[in-house]
């Protein structure tokens, strides 16, 4: 069974009919489909060419997220991450949940520090309802631009997710994105680029906090993931293998980059369906899989 933790309605250019024929194709059986509402001043327009043109100003809603769950019931796991720095925001997710059956409060993709007050109220009722949240965080990277902003960051960095991570101590947080995985290694590469290269230095502060904080867990998806792992392949047999109740495996796209570079490791099954479902399966438990 492959579950894939990750990925969005009408994203790249993939309807719902479109989006079933990919995860037929590379065996996927279950998608968590995630949301991302963010106000229009927060988000790149880069990211226009990649969504419906009727969402432009809202991202990917979650009423696309509903449309999904309703045509495949079966196909989909319901995500939806309201701002929670809007007042009725635990309301909407606790809505979401009772009404809808919403089982992920992501993706969380704000330009705001991820340990903002109101986030922190909005992680201790997601951890009471038994509901994880996976969010994404970038760095301010040197992007030449100067409009419509120089970069687009999200989260913060590292520290702030820290100091959450400590605070909501019975809240599951799953990390994503360049400015979560960079942090594998123990070098200065994290706020310089995307997607760093070369062998993995030993001190990177997500094996601390991984080492410190039970709570967090790991989405390998998007190039960030799969480069993080790409980068140094010794490396990242011994990080599946010590982190392999922690890891998930999730695209946030249409490719099949992450299952194909998981073949060329010598991983024991038992580790590989960890990463492909069960890790999935002990966050959200799904009445029609056993584990």
């Amino acid at each position: 069974m492959i579950i894939d933790v990750h990925n969005h309605p009408d994203w790249h250019h993939h309807n719902v009919d479109k989006f079933i024929e990919n995860m037929n194709q590379y065996n996927i059986d279950k998608t968590w489909i995630l949301s991302w509402e963010c106000p229009e001043t927060e988000y790149d327009p880069g990211y226009n060419k990649n969504i419906s043109p009727i969402n432009q100003h809202n991202c990917i809603p979650f009423s696309n997220c509903l449309r999904y769950m309703e045509k495949y019931p079966e196909r989909f796991v319901l995500g939806y991450a309201p701002d929670p720095r809007t007042p009725d925001a635990i309301d909407k997710m606790d809505a979401a949940i009772t009404i809808h059956g919403a089982r992920v409060y992501g993706e969380l993709k704000l330009r705001m520090m991820f340990d903002d007050r109101d986030a922190i109220r909005m992680y201790k009722f997601c951890g009471s309802k038994n509901v994880p949240v996976l969010v994404h965080i970038d760095y301010e990277f040197n992007t030449g631009r100067a409009y419509p902003r120089p970069n687009y960051w999200y989260g913060g960095g590292m520290l702030p997710f820290e100091r959450a991570i400590a605070e909501c101590e019975e809240t599951v947080f799953i990390g994503h994105a360049p400015g979560f995985w960079a942090h594998i290694s123990g070098d200065d590469q994290f706020d310089k680029t995307s997607y760093p290269k070369g062998k993995v230095v030993e001190g990177g502060k997500l094996i601390q906090m991984l080492n410190d904080y039970p709570n967090l867990y790991c989405d390998m998806s998007a190039g960030s993931g799969c480069n993080a792992l790409k980068r140094d392949p010794e490396f990242a047999f011994w990080f599946l293998n010590e982190y392999q109740d922690r890891i998930l495996y999730g695209r946030d796209y249409f490719d099949n980059q992450h299952q194909e570079f998981l073949a060329t490791l010598d991983l024991s099954q038992e580790v590989k369906d960890k990463i492909f479902y069960k890790n999935a399966l002990k966050l959200v438990p799904l009445d029609d899989v056993k584990l």
